[in-house]
């Protein structure tokens, strides 16, 4: 797979610091929507977002990082780092955001020089100036030898434009890449958005970094280590997928940290968002309770599922075969009976083309339309009389598909009732045993009517 670039030959601008000196807010508010994870809790980022920005007719690239320890020798801080400097690497420009509230602390003064041995251009941006009384706070930031220097209020935006008028002047006089005055180039085939779904730990960040075929989100044995949803587009054969990692959904009652609350909602949201839901289960325990409880959040949001079973390449040593797996798999999740199973290694990559191939394929059948004609042809070979329900004979005039992205259906009948479940998983099986339509739901809804319906004859 081939990454693309988002957006394209743009600028990026990096936004660096400690932890909890709101570098979250000032990235939310430069691209213009709440994309990352903000609260008063330090650490709320983890892994490198990426945002399209645009300022004045200059368009660039927002880079939101984890907070800067480098003196933690710890797991999660080390991996933060180790981001952080793929990004610096990255970067056109380095923004450097310091809490006036909190004055030059030693930390800052170590990061400023660490920055300023990049060679990158370097801007200090003091935060939470929030009046311009308080803007002689930043007076004492000079200290830290960085040329360029800017009193912010993130929260509130003041001080931003400056701040925007001098990275797109930057930009210009750099002569460093922008997409300003350029047009978008036209989308020639639709984007499809793939979100990793799962509980903790079961390698939703390694899944996506094989994908890539590099590091886009830490990976540590610790479960919950993303928290913001990473996303990234690849090109695979001229189609485009947009995969994103979520946050590992937990019970509401299991989650204690406002970081961790803060992700479960985001990853809903996400799923919401998508069109296909890769639902992935650790292949060494099984399916768990609360993997049936996310299976449960993708079936009734209605997007396309694929079971992943990741792992495999542990359990393929053992006496279990893939059929014992997928009998137990389709025992335990008989609501998702029409999503395909694939068994992975995300950590060896193992048939990792299958998987890509699934989805491909479950995102065709969500946009797939049957015609007015083969429905017709469909509902006279229909045996419904099997389906009625007790009492009144229910009648099925003609079904006509209403929608698509998921399949929808609109049965013409001769009640005014709902159609009961039995009847509406006929008409479903029969639908999906003459269509297809592999990995995505089909809704069913009726309507009642008089007509026999077009090629019907009265009898």
């Amino acid at each position: 797979m081939a990454q693309l670039p988002h957006p394209a030959r743009a600028a990026r601008l990096v936004i660096l610091g400690r932890p909890n000196v709101g570098k979250s807010t000032l990235f939310n508010r430069i691209c213009g929507r709440r994309r990352a994870l903000v609260g008063d809790e330090p650490g709320m980022t983890r892994d490198r977002l990426y945002a399209p920005a645009e300022w004045m007719g200059t368009r660039f690239e927002v880079v939101d990082t984890g907070g800067m320890v480098p003196s933690v020798k710890e797991l999660i801080p080390g991996e933060i780092l180790r981001q952080t400097r793929v990004a610096i690497g990255e970067a056109a420009q380095l923004l450097l955001v310091v809490d006036s509230r909190a004055g030059v602390v030693p930390l800052d003064e170590e990061l400023a020089q660490l920055l300023r041995r990049s060679g990158k251009p370097l801007t200090l941006v003091v935060n939470k100036v929030d009046s311009p009384q308080s803007a002689a706070l930043a007076a004492d930031f000079h200290r830290l030898g960085i040329q360029h220097v800017f009193p912010v209020s993130a929260e509130h935006g003041l001080g931003v434009d400056d701040l925007l008028d001098h990275v797109a002047a930057g930009i210009g006089i750099a002569g460093l890449p922008s997409t300003s005055g350029e047009k978008e180039a036209p989308t020639t085939s639709h984007v499809i958005n793939v979100s990793i779904i799962g509980r903790p730990n079961v390698g939703k960040s390694t899944l996506l970094n094989r994908l890539l075929n590099r590091e886009r989100s830490i990976v540590t044995p610790l479960p919950g280590t993303t928290r913001d949803a990473v996303d990234a587009e690849v090109e695979r054969d001229g189609r485009r997928f947009r995969f994103i990692d979520t946050a590992g959904i937990r019970r509401k009652g299991k989650t204690h940290l406002l970081a961790e609350k803060l992700s479960v909602i985001q990853a809903r949201q996400h799923l919401e968002r998508s069109d296909v839901a890769l639902l992935m289960l650790d292949a060494t325990e099984g399916v768990t309770a609360l993997d049936t409880h996310i299976g449960g959040y993708a079936h009734e949001s209605h997007r396309s599922v694929v079971v992943v079973v990741n792992k495999w390449d542990v359990v393929a040593k053992g006496s279990r075969t893939i059929e014992e797996h997928t009998t137990r798999i389709r025992e335990q999740m008989k609501y998702l009976d029409y999503a395909p199973i694939v068994f992975i290694s995300a950590l060896t990559g193992q048939r990792l083309g299958k998987l890509v191939a699934t989805i491909e394929e479950v995102a065709a059948a969500r946009r797939l339309r049957v015609t007015t004609a083969e429905m017709n042809r469909f509902v006279q070979r229909l045996d419904f009389d099997r389906a009625s329900s007790p009492g009144k004979p229910l009648k099925l005039y003609y079904l006509t598909q209403a929608g698509v992205a998921p399949p929808t259906f609109v049965a013409f009948i001769n009640s005014t009732r709902k159609l009961h479940f039995s009847v509406e998983r006929f008409l479903e099986n029969r639908i999906r045993r003459q269509f297809g339509f592999a990995g995505t739901p089909i809704v069913i809804r009726s309507r009642a009517s008089k007509s026999r319906g077009p090629g019907r004859k009265k009898p």
